[in-house]
Order: structure tokens, then sequence, then C-alpha cells
């Protein structure tokens, strides 16, 4: 991958997260740990749980740094024994802190899809990356200082790798911490998972949001609302939704919406093409994921009775509430969503025209808001 080719652990259009320099929203996360830490309960196995982009890598690389630049506690000594820390904080003038932004740290191993042998993204972690820490403990093992090993994203892993990491976990090498990442825990071995303890993280509040977007440097745009609404607390699909212009996708499908019963086939064309424009393959991924949303959120007004706010684009809670005004409706919406995400998955796997699978789509709701009506 060329340089500036976001890598497997780093959401595009932001910094990887062994750059990012503060950890918002998650403290109870960060003190979990700190607890476990200063009362000598240190386990070898951590996994961090959450949805994507709330700052799980960040605070498994905040982890790391604290850990190998942290000294051990010792019984005192001539001036007594240091206080217990009570922050992850390192100040990155710090060695270790150096050598982690320099990607040089001989006490830290970070796992993620590797490339292939035609030298394309794999998309799994396979059992050669797990294996490669067999390497990493022989050479760090003479300065029997820490060692740490960062997987991104554990989920990724094949059988192969799960059952040589799961070796790992159950006889870990001395001094050494394993932090794995998940985004969906339920798909991991459930003897990785009993071997692990969890530190769950949550979706960012308003607040902390922004101050992560301004950490990113991403030009914060006037519909914060709408953003907020889309992201769902996720730094990470805020940046994404910046980057690919996901608010005015958004704002787009909504009002080809508010067109239903009679649709607007005009727009839902355009829509489509765009999709299909070549390099719009992110962009075609993020509107897949926004009909989704709109569907979803679409289901839960008729089944609430009331539209999600905030809104995420003009005049969303009128138009979802005049196509979902009922439980029925409700259904409708959520078995469609179902029918549609399969039917989408399966389009892109026998690489089906993006433009004939979006347009697939929108005739497929344009036919439940007729029956739903």
């Amino acid at each position: 991958m060329s340089d500036d080719t976001p890598t497997p652990d780093q959401a595009p259009g932001a910094p990887h997260p062994r750059e990012t320099a503060q950890l918002f929203g998650q403290d109870t996360a960060e003190q979990a740990f700190l607890r476990a830490y200063n009362s000598n309960r240190l386990h070898h196995g951590w996994l961090l749980t959450g949805p994507r982009g709330v700052g799980k890598a960040t605070l498994a690389w905040r982890i790391a740094r604290f850990l190998l630049a942290t000294p051990p506690a010792d019984d005192g000594g001539l001036f007594g024994a240091l206080p217990p820390p009570q922050t992850l904080e390192i100040d990155p003038d710090h060695p270790v802190s150096h050598r982690i932004s320099a990607g040089a740290e001989p006490g830290l191993a970070a796992i993620t899809r590797s490339l292939n042998d035609q030298g394309r993204l794999r998309s799994e972690i396979v059992v050669d990356d797990i294996r490669k820490l067999g390497k990493f403990f022989g050479l760090s093992a003479a300065d029997g200082g820490r060692r740490v090993v960062i997987v991104d994203a554990a989920d990724e892993m094949n059988v192969s790798a799960a059952n040589a990491l799961l070796k790992m976990l159950e006889e870990p090498p001395a001094r050494t911490t394993l932090l794995l990442i998940s985004h969906q825990p339920s798909r991991l071995l459930p003897t990785i998972r009993s071997r692990c303890r969890t530190l769950r993280l949550s979706p960012l509040g308003p607040e902390d949001m922004q101050a992560a977007l301004v950490q990113t440097g991403a030009e914060l745009p006037a519909q914060a609302e709408h953003l907020a609404a889309l992201a769902a607390g996720s730094v990470g699909d805020a940046v994404r939704l910046i980057n690919l212009g996901g608010l005015e996708i958004y704002a787009e499908l909504i009002a080809i919406l508010g067109t239903l019963p009679r649709m607007d086939r005009q727009r839902a064309l355009k829509l489509a093409e765009a999709a299909a424009q070549r390099g719009a393959a992110e962009r075609f991924e993020l509107l897949l994921t926004l009909i989704d949303v709109a569907l979803s959120r679409l289901a839960m007004t008729g089944a609430t009775g009331a539209a999600p706010l905030p809104e995420a684009a003009p005049n969303e809670a009128e138009i979802l509430t005049r196509l979902s005004a009922s439980p029925h409706q409700a259904r409708n919406w959520a078995e469609v969503a179902a029918t549609i995400t399969a039917r989408a998955r399966q389009g892109q796997a026998v690489n089906l025209d993006p433009a004939a699978l979006v347009l697939d789509t929108m005739f497929k709701i344009q036919e439940t808001s007729g029956q739903s009506r």
C-alpha cells in the first residue's frame, strides 16, 4: 500500500490511532483498566468492544504506550513508592511515545490484515499473521521488559488464526498484555472471550463527538445535528460521512422517499448513476449503508409513533411519519430492510452493476411504500 493509503486499522481521513493524542468520552473504560493495573490484577488478555469508531483502537494504543512507558511498581526504595497513576496519559516527548509514533517500539506488535502474495490486502487475518508473534516474543524477551500485542480487529481472524491466538491466551508469555479490538465480539470464539477481560466503550455524546472531530482535523458541517444523528456517536462514521459527502447523499435519499408512493424516477436514476461512477466504490458502499439507516429509522418511526430525533436530513421527520404511521407499517419496513440488505450483498458478490443494484433497491422500497398505505 502507498504511504497515503489508510491501513486496515485506520479510518479513512482520520489520523492513525497511535497518533491520536486524546481519547474523548471513554473515561469509564480507562478507569476500569487503571483500577486493575493499580490493584496488581492486570489481566493478560483484554477485549475492547463497542461500535466502530468510538475510540477502541485509540484506547488500545494509549494502554500500550502507558504499559511500555510506566516503570513497574516497587516496594519503596530510597524515596518511597511512586503514587499509583491516575491516568493513561504519557508525555508525547517520552522516548516510548517517539518510538511508537515512528513504528519502532520493540516491545509492541500490532496485528492487522496483511498483504497477500499479489500485494493485495487480505479480507481476514490469517494464521501466519499470528505466528509472527513467536519471533516477536523471542526477540523482545531478553530485555525483561513488558510486551504488548494489539490485534485490530480480532473479529477479522479466520479460524486458524483464532486458534493460534487462543493458545497464546491459554499460555501467555511472561509480562505480556494482549489487547483485542472487537466490533462484534459474538463473532469470536467463546473460549477467546472467556480468557479476556472486557472493556466496553460507548457511543460518544455531542460534546465529546465535536471535540474528537476537531482533533481529527475534519471540517465540521453546518448541519451538526444531522451529522450527530447519522454518526450515532461514532467518530469514525462521522469522518467517513464528512469526507464522502454522506450528509448530502442522505438528504437526497430522504427527498426521494418524500416523493413516494409515486417515486421520482429521474432523481432515483441520478442517485444510482452517481453510485456507479468510476472510483466511487466507497460512496456506493456508503449509499447502501445510508439506505439501511433510512429503512431502520422508518421502522423505528412506525414502532414508536414518532420519528427519531434529531433529524438526519431536512424534512426527515415529516416524511418518515407519513410513510410509517403504524406498527404494521413498521414491520413492513423492517422486513424489506432485511430483504434489501441480503439482495445488495448478493449483488455485490456477483459484481452486479452498482447502478442496477441501487435502482432495484429503490423500486423495492417503492413497492413497500404502496403496500404500507
